[in-house]
């Protein structure tokens, strides 16, 4: 048992994987822009090589630096959950970097060490974007194990402009007593305490780190750069109480955002939005060169996608189809679908309904509002979700740091949550659903006595983005990675 459970911290399920099956194409398309993925081995100090990929745009923009976001994968993960970060990040001009840590994927090493020896890994990355012109602003982006070893490296590097923490532990020992109940091992309490002294020598033996010196609550309050904090509410690996403790300590600018599901399941759709948004204002990439450039920016807009084989055609040409039906319904109210002739191949039809965006531009104001009589108030709820999420579109840290209710139950969306910029928009938040002001009864009544109703917004806006979703499912069902769960 005490052997399972040591085995469990410094050894879990290598991920064992196929880098051209599971990552992104060594060059691929994503929303009519064209991205390479570099692969490349790093040595740590202890002499392991570290696989690395690096997505960049291709080419790489002449004289002028991008910032990049490190993704830091989980104790049982790998490079290949970098995948999500990729598909959020490179349409706002930040490049993505992953890697296996040591003991990890592709890797060498023989065990992991939650955090410990893995903020050593971060540190060659780092040293290596450093010394990359190519590259400005350094960002982290951790899941679990990788939450921590952001943490800790970044209390001891304040140069790093912001961090993403999923899912971060407080205190491995606390952890590990926690699991105890959690796991329902019949013991008494002495008795565990005892187990894990003994765990303790065990794994500083092996894996040569204590695992007292994983403390997040003693490394937080030494922390100062900008952090968003994300937890599931059915996290039973790792229970939410961890980030609030992490959070509550930590020194720098912060939000938390809690949303539905367990510690491996998909993040929410307003989770990614929150996320784009907050690395947008701490990084401050370039703006989008105009042949790309739209007024209302979203990073999972459609574009020239790269069709792989083996799609099933019939059905993109059904979702394309109900693309263009919603289109005709946004910008005008006649009620007659456009017919779709297959003598075009889907790419056609791809970069004929490219613009998503200048569908809900129809309704839109320049200054972001709805063209509308009534007062509007822009949230996104998806499905199955309780908290509420301002879209806003956001220029600064500050816009960002007043977004104080975000992903929060006992707070009301703020007004401030909308900021604008004259130069450049980023709407990285969908608008899915948008609440109206209660209307006049006589307007009511008059709409009720007309013999055509025009569909609601949002109706339209509701069908749009659930076939948008559906396409780009559809599309991207080649490049999908299953996340192994912890044990």
């Amino acid at each position: 048992m005490i052997e399972q459970f040591i085995n469990f911290v410094i050894r879990p399920p290598r991920a064992d994987y196929n880098p051209d099956q599971y990552l992104w194409e060594k060059e691929f398309t994503l929303a009519g822009r064209k991205y390479k993925r570099q692969d490349m081995e790093l040595r740590n100090g202890r002499g392991h090589t570290l696989q690395c990929s690096h997505y960049v745009p291709s080419p790489f923009p002449e004289d002028t630096p991008l910032p990049c976001v490190i993704y830091c994968h989980g104790n049982s993960g790998c490079r290949a959950d970098a995948n999500e970060a990729a598909v959020i990040l490179l349409p706002s001009n930040i490049t993505v970097f992953t890697l296996d840590f040591s003991g990890s994927g592709l890797s060498d090493g023989d065990y992991v060490s939650l955090g410990w020896h893995e903020k050593e890994d971060l540190k060659v990355v780092v040293s290596y974007l450093r010394s990359n012109k190519q590259i400005s602003r350094v960002g982290l982006w951790g899941r679990s194990m990788g939450a921590v070893t952001g943490l800790l490296y970044g209390a001891e590097d304040p140069s790093i402009a912001g961090m993403v923490l999923d899912s971060a532990f407080s205190n491995l020992f606390d952890l590990m007593m926690e699991l105890v109940d959690v796991y329902k091992i019949r013991l008494p309490k002495f008795t565990v305490k005892v187990a894990v002294q003994y765990m303790r020598w065990v794994i500083q033996k092996k894996a040569k780190f204590d695992i007292m010196d994983l403390n997040c609550i003693q490394v937080a309050p030494k922390t100062f750069f900008p952090a968003l904090f994300g937890h599931a509410k059915d996290d039973k690996f790792i229970q939410p109480h961890h980030s609030d403790l992490i959070f509550k300590s930590y020194a720098g600018d912060k939000n938390i955002i809690k949303f539905d599901g367990d510690h491996n399941s998909s993040r929410p759709q307003f989770y990614y939005d929150s996320v784009s948004i907050f690395f947008y204002n701490v990084l401050h990439p370039p703006q989008v060169s105009s042949a790309y450039s739209s007024k209302l920016e979203k990073y999972y807009d459609l574009g020239d996608l790269k069709i792989g084989a083996g799609m099933d055609e019939s059905l993109l040409y059904e979702i394309i189809a109900g693309l263009q039906t919603v289109g005709t319904d946004a910008a005008s109210s006649s009620s007659a679908p456009p017919s779709l002739v297959h003598t075009k191949s889907v790419c056609e039809f791809l970069s004929d309904i490219a613009p998503v965006t200048s569908v809900i531009g129809s309704v839109i104001n320049e200054d972001g509002t709805l063209n509308d009589d009534n007062p509007s108030q822009l949230q996104d709820k998806p499905i199955g979700q309780n908290e509420e999420c301002c879209s806003y579109t956001s220029s600064n840290r500050e816009s960002w740091g007043r977004c104080s209710s975000l992903g929060s139950e006992d707070n009301e969306p703020s007004a401030d949550c909308v900021a604008s910029n004259n130069s450049h928009q980023v709407l990285a938040t969908p608008l899915r659903n948008i609440q109206r002001m209660p209307a006049d009864p006589s307007k009511e009544e008059k709409k009720k006595a007309s013999t055509v109703a025009k569909k609601p917004k949002r109706e339209r806006f509701e069908q749009l983005e659930a076939l948008s979703q559906r396409l780009r499912l559809c599309i991207l069902k080649r490049v999908n990675h299953r996340r192994h769960r912890s044990s």
